[in-house]
């Protein structure tokens, strides 16, 4: 039998409502140091507590739709799954993804046939095979904003944690993805080395602050945004000073996006 086309993630969800008293997403956030997943309910309220291992490396694409079932059988039974993951995607296939293809993780060496097995992997329908369940697999920022976001105006949304992870959208509507992480900044350096964790624990909180307010200074008159959040794990780490000269357009929001925008991401 050949291969079926697969589903728009508009039209799985609206099948799958028709035959469950209740969508219940299983939510994954793929970072460059760690992996979470929880079950939220149709209101994106989580049903669990998350669960979360570190990121194995080397990580072939096998290794993280195992890792992911492996998270999946300690959580409530779920109808959908939702994958936020570094790099470019497109229609649940990785493009590239920058951390994944090393062979201790970020700024360690890169693996040829790490970067032959990720190429145009079809993350969305591994994932369907694995679990049995419609998937929606974008990049880990995306996810994160479909979390926070209004729906009004242009917003942005930068994550930082091992790098920099960024998604736009326009009154609610997912804008292309841009992969900001990959651009250079200064010296050579690209944002995720800039301001990225190793930077943070080699400077320390606040020179490393500065960093990402002169970052957020740079993106502002590209962009043009009528917000910005600003999310990931290590957002809480801008200092205070910093924070507030970040400007009245730059909200800091919690790093459960991730997981919160598991939700809404089927709407975008």
């Amino acid at each position: 039998m050949g291969r079926t086309a697969r589903w728009k993630p508009e039209v799985r969800a609206s099948h799958y409502a028709k035959n469950m008293s209740e969508e219940m997403t299983l939510a994954v956030d793929c970072g460059g140091g760690g992996i979470k997943a929880s079950v939220l309910d149709s209101r994106g309220t989580l049903t669990a507590s998350p669960v979360r291992t570190p990121t194995p490396y080397p990580l072939p694409p096998e290794l993280l739709v195992k890792t992911t079932q492996d998270l999946a059988a300690q959580l409530p039974a779920a109808t959908r799954v939702t994958m936020g993951m570094p790099g470019m995607l497109r229609h649940g296939v990785v493009i590239t993804t920058p951390h994944y293809i090393t062979r201790d993780g970020p700024r360690s060496r890169i693996l040829p046939e790490l970067v032959e097995q990720w190429a145009n992997f079809d993350m969305g329908r591994a994932l369907e095979a694995a679990l049995g369940m419609p998937t929606l697999v974008l990049n880990d920022a995306e996810v994160a904003g479909a979390g926070v976001i209004t729906g009004t105006g242009l917003e942005m949304i930068v994550t930082l944690g091992t790098g920099l992870g960024n998604a736009v959208f326009d009154s609610g509507v997912l804008a292309p993805h841009v992969e900001v992480s990959q651009g250079f900044v200064r010296w050579g350096l690209t944002y995720d080395d800039y301001i990225g964790e190793h930077e943070r624990l080699r400077l320390g909180d606040a020179h490393w602050s500065r960093r990402v307010r002169r970052v957020i200074d740079g993106l502002r008159p590209m962009y043009v945004w009528d917000r910005l959040y600003l999310g990931g794990g290590n957002s809480k780490r801008v200092t205070a000073m910093n924070r507030a000269k970040l400007g009245d357009d730059v909200v800091i929001v919690p790093n459960d996006a991730g997981i919160i925008g598991g939700v809404r991401a089927w709407t975008l």
